[in-house]
């Protein structure tokens, strides 16, 4: 048995000194010509920096805002969902790193045997035999050319691209709170200057009809001021509607039923103030603030060290195999030393020939980890363009609330004249009515404008990747437990 062991045993060192080799490509993160600097005009308070960018809703001073934002980071479902797939990455790196070790596998078993009379091996016919045995079997693949290494590489990887993924629907998940509250305020902006504009058109009716019983005015001056009362109080239920959907969109975000957040939102209240300077870095920082790019850089890493795994079987696989066990015909002597067998062996398995399908898959691995390349380096385009439009979308709609501000000033100075003239009998009701039009149109406008001015706030801090950079409750929970992956090391695998 000590000869039989050291003959298996002298080519061990061999073998497992070779385990450090692993064909395939080393990864390394690709390099990036960035620009230097944004193409598009930073003004009206958008100017170089990276202050703000973690906490960005802080910057509205809105604690309903801020409130709304907790209590979806903790209760939003695909939140969960994205926390669940990172543990299922976890798990898989487990089962990935298992295969480096041996398996061992406890067996036994008690069976009647009845021996042919005609087996050559055995010369006496010894009749019905009890047979029992019980022991352990063994196999450990010894990873000569990098396999395994190169697959749980592959799955490391991945694990990093599922925090990226769950920062990422952090970063969506934030900007979709704030753009429904930006937008469901709007909408109360638009209902408070709509219900202003039929009380006003009403008071003109009532003007109107008291001018016809007097015999100053004809009859078709009240029908106009009802056709335009009608027309505005129309308009009521369609902004109503908007309002209640961004409610009812804003439950669905953080995991709740729509009456645990209507108490808070009912109360009217003016669309929050943008703060009054934006800071975004140059366009090298988006790599490192956005989560979608660096989920997209370590799914490159992941699908390159596949190409290593397909490689690997080019090569031959070396195990190691073994057998311990006692064997007996009498369960009374089972283990006993006379009863004890075992047996060592080394099987290697060479694909020598398979149809070109090693090398097929080779090339296979090699597209999709290009794909995965021009993945990365659309990821960076598509966040750049995304942060040129929202600063252009931004500064713009400022330019254009501005104007609508100096608009309805004058259309608000415009009915108090027109109204004015029209009870001197110096001018004719419909100038009344266009200027009462254009007033409402120029309210409802500027109420749109506002909204959209803090949407595109949040639209440009989304871009930038801002809402990811602290740990959520959940991130926290996870960083709890020193076995684990922490969040903030994914993050430096990017």
């Amino acid at each position: 048995m000590k000869h039989g062991l050291c003959a298996w045993t002298r080519w061990l060192p061999v073998l497992l000194i070779a385990t450090a080799c692993k064909v395939g490509p080393d990864y390394k993160p690709p390099e990036l010509n960035e620009p230097d600097a944004w193409s598009e005009e930073l003004r009206n308070g958008v100017f170089l920096g990276t202050e703000g960018i973690a906490r960005w809703w802080d910057q509205f001073s809105d604690p309903i805002l801020s409130d709304l934002i907790q209590r979806a980071d903790a209760g939003n479902l695909d939140l969960k969902i994205a926390l669940s797939r990172i543990r299922e990455s976890r798990a898989a790196l487990g089962f990935a790193k298992g295969e480096f070790a041996p398996a061992v596998a406890a067996t036994g078993s008690a069976e009647v045997v009845d021996v042919s009379k005609n087996n050559p091996t055995i010369p006496i016919d010894p009749g019905v035999l009890d047979v029992y045995s019980a022991g352990f079997d063994a196999t450990w693949e010894i990873d000569v050319f990098g396999r395994i290494a190169r697959n749980v590489e592959s799955v490391s990887a991945g694990l990093g691209a599922q925090y990226e993924d769950y920062r990422d629907v952090r970063v969506a998940l934030f900007a979709e709170v704030a753009r429904n509250y930006m937008t469901m305020r709007a909408f109360q902006e638009r209902l408070a200057a709509a219900r202003q504009n039929v009380k006003s058109q009403q008071e003109s009716l009532n003007l109107a009809e008291s001018r016809l019983k007097a015999g100053l005015s004809p009859e078709l001056d009240v029908a106009q001021a009802q056709s335009n009362l009608g027309s505005s109080e129309a308009q009521i239920p369609l902004l109503e509607q908007g309002r209640v959907r961004a409610v009812l969109r804003i439950a669905v975000l953080l995991g709740v039923h729509p009456g645990k957040v209507r108490e808070a939102l009912d109360e009217s209240q003016p669309v929050p103030a943008p703060p009054e300077k934006i800071t975004i870095g140059a366009p090298a920082n988006l790599i490192r603030q956005r989560p979608d790019i660096r989920a997209a850089e370590r799914r490159l890493a992941s699908q390159t060290a596949q190409v290593g795994v397909a490689t690997a079987d080019l090569y031959p696989r070396f195990s190691l195999s073994g057998f311990f066990a006692f064997e007996s015909g009498d369960l009374g002597n089972l283990f006993s030393g006379d009863s004890v067998t075992w047996g060592l062996g080394m099987p290697i398995r060479w694909n020598l020939f398979a149809g070109g399908r090693i090398r097929a898959n080779i090339e296979v691995e090699k597209e999709r980890t290009e794909q995965n390349l021009k993945a990365y380096e659309l990821a960076v385009l598509r966040a750049i363009e995304d942060v040129e439009g929202s600063v252009n979308r931004y500064t713009q709609e400022q330019d254009r609330r501005d104007a609508l501000k100096r608009a309805v000033a004058a259309a608000e100075r415009t009915v108090t004249l027109s109204l004015d003239l029209y009870r001197q009998g110096l001018v004719d009701f419909q100038n009344v009515l266009d200027a009462q039009r254009s007033l409402f149109s120029f309210q409802d406008s500027l109420a749109q404008s506002k909204g959209l001015v803090a949407v595109n706030v949040v639209a440009l801090y989304k871009s930038l990747g801002g809402g990811w950079q602290e740990l959520s409750e959940a991130e926290a929970e996870e960083a709890k437990d020193g076995s684990k992956a922490k969040p903030k090391e994914a993050a430096k695998q990017a």
